[in-house]
């Protein structure tokens, strides 16, 4: 069977994706990318916020119009939008042959069989089930990096997020489990792992009574092949010295840690259910860069929260330009049903939520560009990503940038250099939030 597959939303929901591309790959599907010739089509979705969830919804129906006419024979829909909205989706989009929860995506391929057979069909377990097992993954990075998702679902209950209903609470993978994933990456070529998960350094509090992270890191630097590993969704009130310190001490692990403060304002994080202040965070983000000098921070903002008052904005906008973060991303808060926070009063209108991030950005920008231009005369490893088209020049990553979401540095040499190569590269000039450089 010829399969179209479309993944949506986070790193995390990537990985779900993933493994079931391995699952159908090996029940003898094979994959398109075009509509017009699937016969069948399954889409991975996201609900984190309204964007997401606008973006699942028009995908759905837009496949929903190859089902009715077409090749395609079943349509599955699986993820965050399917577990939080499943009797909508059946009800409203009849032309969706199944529908799977998010701890049900290991069902994936006895699901399509049965919508073969000509069954409607809803999956879903126990929210806080973990998936087991050793599962043939299919990789859509490009086969150089990967993620390794550590954990699923969260205890923290921010009063914006509704991830805990979606995903459950947090369950730490085994760790032999996550050493052997990481093994079979490593042979099959990946040189860069990704950890994440809702919240990494509370890594196996629940398996094995303590933060597990500093040793899960450990082990995975003795894994033969592997070269980076970069650290994601850190909370800055779990970062431990013991973490600092195998960061410090492992030459594999990336100086780059994303830190998801959410805001700077005491009054709104008590209302985000925060468990930290502004002096928390500054303490925090002073101590990193003290212990490792040449640290990456990156961190996600939100933007017009319920209650959110000029004055609060203005103490955020103090903080970033204070902090000067290396990244930076802003959201406006999304009002999501079923959250506290969506009850709550002194919502802030939609355009002024829009201002309050465009002057957040704008302040970042001005900080990007200079921490860009100082970059100039630097020596840095960059991991190459690929060759630009028709031209002597090839774009790659520091261990300063994420796939995807961070910035590129590109490369003008006559060299012929393969993606997944790393290379010894001087800083000679930024364009933007990019950096330019040669070849050493």
């Amino acid at each position: 069977m010829k399969l179209l597959f479309i993944s949506l939303g986070c790193d995390k929901n990537l990985v779900d994706s993933e493994h079931m591309l391995g699952i159908l790959e090996e029940k003898g599907c094979t994959f398109t990318d075009d509509e017009t010739e699937a016969e069948a089509i399954v889409i991975n979705t996201c609900c984190f916020i309204n964007d997401a969830k606008e973006e699942s919804i028009q995908t759905i129906l837009e496949m929903a119009e190859y089902r009715k006419a077409g090749n395609c024979r079943a349509l599955l829909v699986t993820g965050c939008l399917a577990q939080r909205y499943r009797e909508e989706i059946i009800k409203e989009i009849p032309e969706v042959d199944a529908v799977l929860g998010t701890t049900a995506f290991d069902a994936i391929a006895e699901m399509l069989a049965n919508v073969l057979e000509g069954k409607k069909e809803l999956k879903f377990e126990d929210p806080d089930r973990l998936v087991q097992g050793r599962m043939k993954r299919q990789l859509t990075t490009g086969g150089h990096y990967a993620h390794l998702k550590i954990a699923e679902g969260c205890n923290k209950h921010c009063t914006y997020c509704i991830i805990p209903r979606i995903r459950g609470n947090y369950r730490s993978i085994p760790m032999e489990q996550l050493i052997e994933e990481a093994e079979v990456l490593a042979e099959q070529g990946v040189k860069e792992l990704i950890l994440v998960a809702q919240e990494t350094t509370l890594y196996g509090v629940d398996l094995y009574g303590e933060k597990c992270l500093p040793k899960l890191l450990r082990r995975l630097c003795k894994i033969h092949g592997i070269r980076w590993i970069r650290v994601q969704y850190c909370y800055p009130e779990e970062i431990t010295q013991e973490l600092i310190e195998v960061i410090k001490s492992e030459p594999k692990i990336c100086h780059y840690l994303d830190l998801p403060i959410q805001h700077a304002s005491d009054s709104v994080l008590k209302r985000m259910g925060r468990r930290t202040t502004g002096r928390d965070l500054k303490r925090i983000i002073e101590m990193l860069r003290k212990e490792i000098p040449d640290i990456c921070l990156r961190t996600t903002l939100i933007s017009g929260f319920p209650g959110e008052t000029e004055a609060d904005h203005e103490a955020l906008m103090d903080f970033v330009d204070e902090q000067e973060f290396d990244r930076l991303g802003v959201f406006p808060y999304s009002q999501e049903e079923d959250t506290p926070a969506a009850l709550m009063p002194d919502q802030v209108p939609e355009e002024v939520k829009e201002e309050r991030r465009a002057a957040l950005m704008e302040l970042q920008q001005d900080i990007v560009f200079d921490k860009a231009g100082e970059m100039t005369g630097r020596e840095l490893e960059v991991m190459i990503e690929g060759q630009v088209s028709g031209e002597n020049a090839y774009v790659g990553r520091t261990y300063r940038d994420a796939p995807d979401v961070d910035g590129y540095v590109f490369i003008n040499t006559e060299e012929n250099l393969v993606s997944g190569d790393f290379a010894r590269v001087r800083i000679t000039g930024a364009l933007e939030y990019d950096l330019i450089g040669e070849l050493l």
